[in-house]
């Protein structure tokens, strides 16, 4: 390590214990005892522009380890990273300005506690749940390998940037790291490098205590390639690291790096160097050990400034214009391909790409709302060369194969190809759609309903960061019928609507699929979940029902009543909108007026004006029943304290749907008796047992 060297990472450590001694909170043993490797990946080897950040075949630094984030914003404010605003212009302003450091996990600061996609320039994923930057580092990798297939052309070679992501012992226990690290070593990610700050210490104490595994073996059973770096400190031992990461062409490597959490703190290779502040005299004693003025506070040496401008600043100007300007000759040559690129740079669509849309004439017996989705969205991906997924092992089951000519398996011999076989990892797998998304991609993956619990951290994170991530469900109620209560999702719908941010869509027929797809398709910073059903569901006849644009506001009136002026509205989602229809018909006979509104995405319902809701949920009318074969939990806020509620209050039952269907009420028999009971208050207000 030359005098430089020793200088910039120690002026690094000190920002480090600075910002969490002055915030009284922050992790900052982590930082301490990994900044050497830090710096010499940033210095040395990142490809990565600071003044332009977002240049698109840029390495991306994941911190997996996210609590130990007073180490990127220290990187970020060295390296001088200029702020991106949401349109993706690059601003003057720097994306971390001294006083951002100095205000560490306040209100409004740049430096949150925990890395922050979208509100950091230069933040490539949101981390903090342990194990979620490594997992959606594969992601990122496997795009950036898709990408090189599809687009780099003899002479432009556009793509080829490497993914780095920094994990701590906690990351290496979750177990999406171990879904996420398999299925990057089957696929072969060489263009994949996780750093594994190994310093043996957790909340609770030594690793010792929990976890003595061997990580290197478990790794190399993966298919990785691993190496070990004995001490962090060692910069020629870590840079040898990284080389032997970019020489190998067939595997994803590990670094093993043996770290000491807390260098140079009194409580150095201890717990406390974990998850508390220092202390001032600890953070004076500590600057002592490593060189640096004790009393100062925030200090930056200029030679540092200059060193890091000379290092990344330098080197990622130089690889960024060079790259610019191959781009430019290769609009000349391929220009189609070009064109494609930029929309996807900017999340925006093909002119065609609604082209062809499947339209569905009514039927009575009409088809799985899985089967019309998938029919939707071969076409979708026909005309959008950059949407793709797959699913976690289900894909027969959920119709999400794309199955026209050219769509392909995307493995480690064909990495073009358009469909990919996740295994069964519900969890990595959303969470490597989450990668895909942050690299421009348009992902989906697919699973059932009830799984969707196993991923709901990585859905979480894609509408925090506000990624345009398509999540897939089928299988979508007690409809499932002999499979039973493990199978049969009860609370998972009210569990994803609760996620702000989120788009949840249950879709009635396949006129809604269609209408359903057609927004999704087109957002730009949210997700969406889409509830499908296994069973077929009649084709609605739009002739004398309204149309299924009415997807666009959330919820409308499918079906009225004969003069505009209901006695009862019956609300519905999926599955159930035909029986709440039938329900109406029956109450009809007994000269009953009622309103049928299919309500398929309650978010995009809740955003439009107070007029249009009004209007399809008059407040006048206080009789209101709500169906659904799910849990009740959240009905309430649209059929009011006077309406009620046919849904699930069980985990189902093993049975055919015929006598599911029975026993749980969701016959239209029952509805209108409900209907009828809410109209007279004769029932108890609330959920119908």
């Amino acid at each position: 390590m030359t005098d430089q060297d020793m200088l910039s990472v120690n002026t690094i450590r000190g920002l480090c214990m600075d910002a969490i001694q002055q915030a009284e909170s922050g992790h900052p043993g982590t930082p301490m005892g990994i900044a050497p490797v830090a710096y010499t990946l940033w210095q040395k080897f990142l490809r990565f522009d600071p003044q332009n950040p977002i240049w698109p075949n840029r390495d991306r630094f994941v911190l997996s380890e996210g609590h130990a984030s007073a180490l990127l914003w220290s990187l970020l404010h060295l390296s001088g990273v200029r702020a991106v605003d949401p349109d993706y212009e690059v601003l003057g302003r720097p994306a971390v300005t001294l006083d951002d450091l100095k205000n560490f996990r306040q209100l409004d600061s740049r430096c949150p506690g925990h890395p922050e996609y979208r509100w950091t320039s230069g933040v490539e994923t949101t981390t903090g749940p342990l194990g979620q930057g490594v997992a959606t580092s594969v992601g990122m990798a496997l795009a950036g390998r898709w990408l090189a297939a599809r687009y780099n052309q003899d002479g432009f070679p556009l793509f080829d940037f490497d993914v780095y992501a920094l994990a701590g012992d906690g990351c290496m226990m979750e177990g999406i790291s171990s879904e996420a690290a398999s299925f990057a070593g089957h696929q072969g990610l060489a263009n994949l490098c996780w750093i594994y700050d190994s310093n043996r210490i957790t909340i609770e104490g030594h690793t010792d205590i929990t976890f003595t595994e061997d990580v290197a073996a478990r790794f190399l059973a993966y298919g990785w390639n691993v190496t070990t770096v004995a001490d962090a400190n060692d910069l020629d031992t870590v840079a040898r690291a990284i080389h032997t990461f970019r020489a190998e062409t067939e595997r994803p490597t590990l670094v093993l790096v043996h770290s000491h959490i807390g260098y140079g703190s009194p409580v150095e290779d201890s717990p406390q160097a974990h998850g508390a502040p220092f202390g001032e005299e600890g953070v004076r004693s500590t600057k002592r050990f490593l060189g640096l003025p004790p009393e100062e506070r925030f200090l930056i040496p200029e030679p540092v400034r200059e060193d890091f401008a000379r290092g990344i600043g330098t080197r990622g100007a130089r690889l960024r214009t060079a790259w610019e300007e191959t781009f430019e000759a290769y609009r000349t040559a391929w220009p189609r391909l070009a064109d494609e690129l930029t929309r996807m740079q900017r999340r925006e669509l093909p002119e065609d790409w609604a082209a062809d849309l499947p339209e569905f004439p009514p039927d009575a017996k009409g088809l799985a709302t899985r089967d019309s989705s998938g029919r939707v969205l071969n076409s979708l991906a026909a005309h959008v060369p950059w949407l793709l997924g797959g699913s976690a092992d289900l894909a027969p089951s959920t119709k999400t194969r794309l199955t026209f000519d050219g769509a392909g398996d995307c493995q480690l011999d064909e990495p073009g190809g358009r469909n990919l076989h996740l295994g069964v990892r519900e969890h990595a797998s959303a969470a490597i759609a989450n990668g895909m998304a942050l690299t421009k991609l348009r992902p989906y993956w697919s699973g059932f309903l009830i799984f969707s619990d196993y991923a709901k951290a990585a859905i979480r994170l894609s509408a925090l960061m506000e990624i345009p991530v398509v999540h897939i469900f089928t299988h979508d109620s007690i409809g499932v019928g002999e499979d039973g209560p493990t199978h049969q999702p009860v609370e998972q719908l009210a569990g994803l609507r609760a996620m702000p941010g989120l788009l949840v869509f249950r879709p009635a027929d396949a006129a809604e699929v269609v209408e359903t797809w057609r927004l999704v398709a087109a957002l730009h910073h949210e997700p969406a979940a889409l509830v499908l059903s296994r069973q077929a569901l009649p084709t609605l006849d739009r002739s004398v029902l309204a149309p299924a644009s009415g997807v666009a506001r959330g919820a409308y009136v499918l079906a009225d009543a004969p003069d505009g002026a209901p006695q009862v509205l019956l609300l519905a989602t999926g599955s159930e909108v035909f029986l709440a229809l039938s329900a109406r018909d029956e109450l009809a006979a007994e000269g009953i007026a009622a309103r049928v509104v299919s309500m398929p995405c309650w978010e995009l319902f809740d955003r439009q004006p107070r007029e249009y809701r009004d209007a399809v949920l008059p407040p006048e009318v206080t009789a209101r029943v709500g169906v659904e074969q799910a849990s009740t939990f959240g009905w309430d806020r649209y059929v009011g304290d006077r309406g009620a509620v046919v849904g699930m209050h069980t985990y189902g039952a093993s049975a055919p749907l015929k006598s599911l269907l029975t026993k749980f009420g969701f016959t239209p028999r029952r509805v209108a008796q409900t209907a009828r009971e809410v109209l007279t208050g004769r029932t108890e207000p609330g959920p119908v047992d």
